[in-house]
């Protein structure tokens, strides 16, 4: 049902249910907001998005204010310009005056509203309240004293990815947001995923940077640097410079990152599909040998931990394949090592994700399977940006580089992996051909693909029969899709499951802002990059077959299984 309204005087319809501040959206009228966030709050907390309505002597924030026929809606009067005005300064009055040295310095919503309501002067001092600098986490900082209390980190820690790490604490001048009791952020069950950096507006949550770390080990002469792209990264990090979302800079990102000073540039693509060949071997030795179902993917390092938190009981469920960018550094460590003659201490891989999450991978015990830390440091795509803006260089201008052999080469399968289904498609495209030694007519399996929460399928596969199937991203969504298995509801042959909506194009390290028109246009780039290339499949790889000739000699064997395979850690939920 459609409803008529006047916003600041313009006749205008909305659907029934339809918010003030959406309705005006909708028309091309702007109304500032700071606590509300598309697609997942509001509350109304931070009185930005105030209108006037006639006949209403109350000020309402229009984020959570249904629409009403007749409803004459003013958004631009003197008293909604100083009420919004008082508002934003009475943030600022307990925010610290650090803004050329913060993280979101130039991209701040704080910092561009004062901006935009021409704030000049703060009227009101006295005491802040104190909060906390947490650097316990390898993947994420929290800064308490930036927190402006709008709630979009705990509501998308409680209601998106179901985790509810955070939480509000305390009342009045007190009111801060915290782990329970205190605790450090790294001594509860945080997934690492970095959903609640990419909402935060200021800068209280932002990646944990090594940016000087990876510089230091650049400018060491006695080290040898290689550097390794996610798929995600090359249709984000345009938006840094400019670009519109899904905008695909291999080309000007890989010569950024030769300027940069790196020695070497592989592609975490090319262990993608090495990837592909090993967790689809995996899945036809479990479904012929009775093995242990679903399967569910292993690629996504917040999923892990959470599945390490909230379902141990399911870790026999997982892939044993390590995510990608970790099998690229065991392989850079030792197989181009030993074929380039470099003593593998002497080498440092940086890998470039879309995720804080594999910050923290990157460290764990497990992951040292070449005989050293296989990923020395993880930085994501927003500290990539950072570092090419350091060095002077001009992006735009850029011409085309190349990755560099042997671990340069990809398919369409592996680029897909950036987006929510990705890593099911291309395991099928595989599984299907190495199963039953016939050539898919359509490599494209769009059952799987898009924005749905869980995503569901049957494929049928010669002499196997029908292979059951689910997809899912945003750890909230693998929850109630882990409880129908675990209840008995549904019966699947493989499970992917990303930590992040829409997958890795929604990672926590990606270009602010993200919401779902963002990952849909980043998924569409991987998925037009995956048409125009020749080779489609995994296991078609020169490289990749090139490189079990010569050094791995088949998936699954004893050398991919030190090397390219792992464990897992059952934790506290608490």
């Amino acid at each position: 049902m459609m409803i008529s309204l006047t916003i600041d005087g313009r006749k205008i319809e909305a659907e029934q249910d339809t918010t003030i501040l959406d309705a005006a959206r909708e028309a091309k009228i702007h109304i500032p907001t700071l606590c509300y966030l598309p697609e997942v709050q509001a509350i109304g907390a931070c009185r930005v998005c105030l209108v006037e309505i006639e006949g209403n002597r109350v000020l309402q924030a229009s984020c959570i204010l249904p629409v009403s026929p007749g409803l004459v809606v003013l958004t631009n009067t003197e008293r909604v310009r100083k009420a919004r005005r008082f508002a934003v300064e009475m943030l600022l009055s307990n925010h610290p005056f650090e803004c050329l040295t913060c993280a979101r310095n130039l991209n701040c919503e704080l910092q561009s509203l004062a901006t935009d309501l021409c704030v000049r002067d703060i009227r009101f001092t006295g005491d802040k309240s104190e909060g906390r600098i947490d650097e316990s986490s390898p993947s994420i900082r929290r800064d308490q004293n930036k927190c402006i209390l709008c709630r979009r980190c705990v509501t998308v820690c409680q209601e998106i990815q179901s985790v509810t790490a955070l939480h509000l604490q305390g009342r009045g001048f007190g009111t801060r947001v915290e782990p329970a009791f205190d605790r450090d952020i790294n001594d509860v069950a945080c997934t690492n995923c970095g959903q609640c950096s990419l909402v935060c507006p200021v800068g209280a949550i932002t990646e944990k940077e090594y940016i000087k770390e990876v510089w230091d080990a650049i400018n060491d002469p006695t080290k040898f640097t290689v550097i390794q792209d996610a798929p995600a990264v090359r249709v984000a990090l345009g938006e840094e410079f400019g670009y519109p979302p899904g905008t695909l800079v291999t080309g000007k990102m890989l010569a950024a990152a030769r300027k940069l000073g790196f020695d070497r540039i592989f592609d975490t693509n090319f262990a993608a599909d090495l990837t592909i060949l090993e967790e689809g071997s995996e899945l036809l030795q479990r479904v012929k040998e009775g093995g242990i179902l679903p399967l569910i993917t292993s690629c996504s390092p917040g999923w892990i931990k959470f599945i390490e938190h909230f379902y141990p009981e399911m870790l026999p469920n997982l892939s044993t394949c390590k995510s990608p960018h970790q099998m690229l550094g065991a392989l850079t460590k030792t197989y181009y090592a030993k074929k380039m003659g470099i003593d593998p201490k002497d080498m440092i891989v940086v890998s470039v994700m879309p995720c804080t999450a594999k910050k923290f991978e990157c460290q764990r015990p497990e992951m040292r399977s070449s005989g050293y830390q296989d990923v020395d440091y993880v930085l994501t795509t927003r500290e990539l940006a950072k570092m090419i803006k350091q060095a002077g260089i001009d992006f735009e201008n850029l011409d085309d580089g190349s990755y560099d052999d042997p671990m340069g080469e990809y398919t369409g399968a592996a680029t897909i992996f950036g987006a929510t289904g990705g890593v099911m498609e291309a395991a099928l495209r595989t599984a299907y051909e190495v199963a039953t030694g016939k050539t898919l007519e359509s490599v494209e399996f769009t059952a799987v693909r898009g924005l749905e929460g869980i995503k569901e399928a049957v494929i049928p596969i010669e002499g196997i029969g029908d292979v059951r199937i689910a997809v899912s991203h945003g750890l909230g969504n693998a929850r109630k899709l882990l409880e129908r298995v675990k209840e008995g509801k549904e019966q699947y042959h493989f499970i992917e499951i990303m930590a992040c909506p829409g997958g890795c194009v929604g990672g926590g390290g990606q270009p602010f802002p993200v919401n779902n028109d963002v990952r849909t246009r980043r998924a569409q780039a991987l998925y037009a990059e995956d048409c125009s290339l020749t080779l489609r499949k995994s296991h078609e790889s020169p490289s990749v077959k090139k490189l079990y000739e010569e050094f791995l000699g088949a998936p699954l064997g004893e050398k991919s299984h030190h090397l390219l395979h792992t464990k897992y850690t059952p934790r506290s939920r608490f």
